[in-house]
Order: C-alpha cells, then sequence, then structure tokens
C-alpha cells in the first residue's frame, strides 16, 4: 500500500510552530520506516486548516481519488482538519474505498465503523480547539 505523507503548519512564522514542517518529515520519515510503510510523496503546507480551500490539501484528495495512493501519514488528525468539512471529506474518502488506512504516530486509527468514529471525534476535538483559541484571543484582544 503506498500512503502519501501530509505536513501541516498553520503559518509561516517560525517562532509560533510546534513542530515544524521539517520536524514532521523527519518524524514521519522514521515512523514509516518502523512500521514498514511506502511513502510514494511528501506533500506540505503553510496555512491554516480552520476554513476549507487549502491548495495542497486538496491536491491531496484528489491523488486519492486517482488511486495514485490508498493511505496517508500525518502527525496527528488535526494536521488534516480543523473544520467539519475537510475532515467530512476524509471521512467519505474511507466511506468510499478510495483512501483505506491513516496512519499517525501520536494517534491510533483503524478503518472501522468505530475507527472513523473515533477519527471524527478527532477531528471536531482539533476545530473545538481552534474555535476556543480563537475565542480566547479576540477576548484578550478586547482587553489590551
Amino acid at each position: 500500500m503506498k500512503y502519501i505523507a501530509y505536513c501541516r503548519k498553520s503559518t509561516d512564522e517560525k517562532d509560533r510552530q510546534i513542530l515544524s514542517i521539517e520536524a514532521q518529515i523527519a518524524e514521519l520519515t522514521e515512523f514509516a520506516k518502523r512500521e514498514g510503510l511506502e511513502i510514494s510523496e511528501f506533500i506540505t503546507e503553510a496555512k491554516t486548516a480552520k476554513i476549507p480551500g487549502r491548495e495542497q490539501f486538496d491536491r491531496l484528495l484528489m491523488l486519492l481519488e486517482k488511486g495514485k495512493a490508498q493511505g496517508i501519514i500525518s502527525w496527528h488528525p488535526d494536521r488534516l482538519a480543523r473544520n467539519s468539512i475537510d475532515g467530512g471529506k476524509i471521512i467519505y474518502l474511507l466511506d468510499t474505498g478510495k483512501l483505506f488506512d491513516l496512519k499517525f504516530p501520536s494517534h491510533w486509527f483503524e478503518n472501522t465503523p468505530q475507527g472513523k468514529f473515533m477519527l471524527s471525534i478527532a477531528f471536531s476535538q482539533s476545530k473545538y480547539y481552534i474555535d476556543n483559541l480563537s475565542e480566547n484571543v479576540k477576548r484578550g484582544l478586547r482587553r489590551n
């Protein structure tokens, strides 16, 4: 099975990133080697996942739909989606058999009804995190 590795950070500001794209590539390369997984391509993106419309994420989905790979490797589900549309697209590709597997060094996934349910919870939790962060930032800005 071929996997596409997707690495994303939300901004171009290096000092605001917990795990840079370079670090994600290194971690995923090591993870794939350890697990015996074939990475056919790395796709990287420096853009927030709060709203849909990321060019490289859309390219990832297109490659999966065309059968160029059957799986995704990423650091965590929140690297893939922090909005309900993108998370829903991943789940739909699993439902339609265009995507068979997702691998995360930091998160367990199995392509079963329970696995998809847990993945949808991880996507929802990621959306909650970004929405809550936005509210906290707005509140902080009002205080200044």
